[in-house]
């Protein structure tokens, strides 16, 4: 059985649209897909009635969070499953969100258009196709004028990494993780020790957050090497912790592929068991 749980779709920053999404994993021969874009649920209908015979889905997202910290606030994702997309608390503050990134994503176009860069907010907005606007989208729009190879380069210190990068207004992890089981959703903490994105959060605060409800690390990424792979297993056994795996795949926007890191069948046996606010579909 083959179970990737971390996808996205063009409801976020993803390429792919939820049909053509759910298409792609039959192809690519999964058992098993969750979708999981960025602050939103605006994917999920399509992709349920899109979805082949054969596939289930797990219906999540992934939360913009920070961690205020002892010296600078550090930003994390966390992977929600299986949560009641109704529930008003959680969709007003992912409501509150994805209009901050909107927001943050249209200074940055005034930024680059103040250094003479012809990037309009329309065409930025058009590439998002009515989903959550992010930087992939300016990036796209930058790949256009031929000022990047790839959406990987655009997210250099030069470009979208620093010179023009806004912080985003994102949820204090520990709302964010309440919100997550208030809504009786799964929480799994997505790729926590990607070190090749920047700052990773100290393992301190994962014992915190497994107090208080964490369920999951998701130890097999593409940006974990074998070593902090290890260390996240041996961290999630410690504390009584599921480990998944996925590929994160966001369509043409990386080269990862779906189905590159999987989850074993017994650990989405206790995720769906622990889900409250939603089930399966499939």
């Amino acid at each position: 059985m083959r179970i990737d749980l971390h996808a996205h779709s063009t409801a976020s920053d993803g390429t792919s649209t939820p049909a053509e999404l759910v298409g792609e994993a039959a192809a690519a021969g999964l058992d098993v897909l969750g979708l999981t874009d960025h602050d939103t649920t605006g994917g999920w209908a399509e992709a349920f009635a899109a979805r082949p015979d054969g596939l289930t889905l797990v219906p999540g997202a992934e939360l913009s969070l920070r961690w205020h910290g002892d010296t600078r606030p550090i930003g994390l994702h966390m992977l929600a499953y299986l949560f009641d997309p109704t529930d008003a608390p959680l969709t007003a503050e992912l409501a509150r969100v994805r209009a901050a990134r909107e927001t943050r994503a249209e200074r940055m176009t005034h930024l680059l258009r103040a250094d003479g860069i012809d990037v309009t907010w329309d065409e930025v907005r058009d590439y998002a196709g009515g989903g959550t606007v992010g930087r992939p989208h300016l990036a796209q729009a930058l790949m256009r004028r031929g000022l990047v190879g790839s959406v990987t380069e655009a997210f250099q210190p030069q470009w979208l990494g620093a010179r023009y990068r806004i912080p985003k207004d994102d949820i204090d992890v520990f709302e964010g993780l309440r919100l997550i089981l208030g809504a009786g959703g799964v929480p799994v903490f997505a790729h926590p020790r990607a070190s090749v994105r920047g700052p990773i959060v100290p393992d301190s605060l994962i014992v915190e957050l497994a107090a208080a409800g964490l369920f999951g690390l998701e130890a097999d990424h593409t940006d974990h090497s074998p070593r902090e792979q290890a260390e996240m297993h041996a961290l999630a056994e410690r504390l009584g912790l599921v480990t998944t795996g996925s590929s994160d795949y966001h369509g043409t926007h990386k080269t990862v592929r779906l189905g590159a890191r999987t989850t074993a069948p017994e650990v989405l046996e206790r995720i769906v068991a622990a889900g409250r606010g939603s089930g399966v579909v499939g």
